[in-house]
């Protein structure tokens, strides 16, 4: 059967990683604008486990193991010599887009994801009035792409909240920040709604947990302001889906989740009830995006932990009429999960250290600890299509490596072998299982810093960027021998591999 000839093959970018031109055309600061890549650089040894089970090593060079904000309130001075703001530069496509976006034709591209940055439209979040330089810019990027065929999916707030909205209101806590991004929107489709057909209204919605400062700006975060911020967030997106429905039928608007398989280590029954919580606490925010409702087991979470939502009258009736138009998500592996104290690499499983969490013994890792699963995408689709019947997109898929740049080049076969297993699995489910998939982006199709570190370091990209993790560098691009590859594949429709 194969993919359908509507699919749409490309790649994924995020502003706040790739952009750059920070203090340009009018734009205003963000809450990513003030995260640094660490204030030292931090050498330190990485291992990585092969496919035929052997150990390697290497020496890396960090900014720093974890990202953070400066010392002192928000926000921040910016000109202070101990710190880097990777965002500042990022990969610098507001002066390279016209390359990149011609570099991704050339791969074979007929779809591009980036986002637009909220702060270069209205720089303090709630202006009156737009800032028709940002206008202008996003408008040459749209031109570019209908030049090319590329068809653009827009996430109209990837991990990057107006500065001004987080420090005077605490981000999404307020209800005042979830109307100011509805006027937001609305102004994105009145502008470019006849040049982009696929919105996706927040980016990893259901990381908000782990990450509220950087998912939904709040700069103080107990579970109260969690469950307040995400409230917001759901109600945003339902207005969202009500403003284009009502008004811009020809538009698809979109809900977008951090998703990866959680695997039971043992089949003991805790082990199984374990991993069970943990979709939960995923598929809780798809539940509420696409079903319309908060489900049963987080209520009595809710009731428990004395939380109340910050409804108001009519509220919870938007959400339930206006659920999102399709499931879009990200799956870059899986995790494994147990109650034992199990000597199997504990807190190293793929995606970081977490509670419970160990190393899959079937899987061969990366030197961030992130292990390839090669049914990862065939098992995803099949659970949010069992759970929600609507089509679905993967819109991030793809490995960070310390790519090596020699004669010329990159050779990447670790990232070719990560994607040809990860489509391969997805074309079983579409094969197999007769799942209905609109698309596959692979993540950072260009390099760009990366969302956890803030580094170049970890590099994602078919395009490699002439950039260090303090944006040293010229900037130049070339391909990658996964460009050719991917080329290759997206020509075959999927099917040379």
């Amino acid at each position: 059967m194969g993919f359908s000839k509507q699919f749409l093959w490309g790649g994924a970018t995020a502003a706040n990683q790739y952009e750059g031109g920070v203090s340009e055309g009018g734009a205003g600061l963000s809450t990513a604008d003030v995260m640094t890549n660490g204030s030292h650089t931090v050498r330190r040894q990485v291992t990585w486990i092969k496919p035929n089970g052997e150990t390697g090593s290497t020496p890396l060079c960090f900014g720093s193991d974890e990202r953070h904000l400066p010392e002192g309130a928000v926000p921040a001075l910016l000109d202070d010599p101990k710190y880097y703001y990777p965002s500042h530069k990022a990969s610098d496509f507001y002066h390279h887009y016209r390359e990149d976006i011609r570099l991704c034709a050339e791969e074979g591209f007929n779809c591009l994801r980036f986002s637009i940055k909220w702060s270069r439209l209205f720089p303090n979040g709630d202006d009156e009035t737009v800032n028709e330089e940002g206008v202008r810019f996003y408008n040459a990027v749209f031109d570019e792409c209908e030049k090319y065929n590329i068809e653009p999916v827009v996430t109209l707030l990837h991990y990057e909240t107006p500065l001004a909205l987080a420090a005077k209101y605490n981000g999404f806590d307020s209800r005042h920040t979830m109307e100011a991004y509805v006027h937001y929107v609305k102004t994105c489709f009145e502008r470019f709604g006849t040049k982009v057909k696929y919105w996706l209204t927040f980016n990893e919605i259901n990381c908000i947990d782990a990450a509220p400062y950087v998912t939904a700006g709040l700069i103080h975060a107990d579970p109260q302001n969690i469950a307040n911020a995400a409230f917001h967030q759901f109600l945003a997106s339902s207005l969202v889906v009500k403003e284009a429905h009502e008004h811009y039928p020809d538009l698809k608007i979109g809900m977008m989740l951090a998703y990866g398989p959680v695997y039971a280590y043992t089949a003991d029954p805790a082990d199984q009830l374990l991993a069970q919580q943990a979709m939960n606490r995923t598929l809780f925010y798809s539940d509420v995006q696409m079903l319309g409702r908060y489900p049963n087991y987080k209520l009595a979470e809710y009731e428990r932990e004395g939380i109340v939502l910050p409804a108001k009258e009519g509220d919870l009736e938007t959400i339930a009429a206006y659920p999102c138009d399709f499931l879009s998500f990200s799956c870059y592996g899986s995790h494994v999960m147990t109650v034992h104290d199990e000597n199997e690499a504990k807190g190293e499983g793929n995606g970081g250290a977490q509670a419970h969490t160990v190393r899959n013994p079937y899987l061969a890792t990366n030197a961030w600890g992130w292990a390839t699963d090669p049914q990862c995408l065939r098992i995803t689709l099949n659970t949010l299509y069992d759970r929600y019947h609507c089509d679905l997109f993967c819109v991030e898929n793809g490995i960070g490596w310390n790519d090596v740049f020699e004669d010329g080049t990159v050779h990447d076969d670790y990232r070719i072998d990560y994607m040809r297993a990860n489509i391969r699995s997805m074309r079983d489910a579409v094969d197999y299982d007769g799942i209905p998939l609109m698309g596959y982006l692979y993540w950072g199709c260009v390099d760009m810093v990366s969302n956890g570190e803030g580094e170049m370091a970890k590099r994602y990209g078919q395009i490699y960027v002439d950039a260090d993790n303090y944006g040293n560098g010229s900037f130049a691009r070339t391909r990658k021998d996964s460009w050719f590859w991917y080329q290759k594949c997206i020509a075959s429709n999927g099917e040379n591999l």
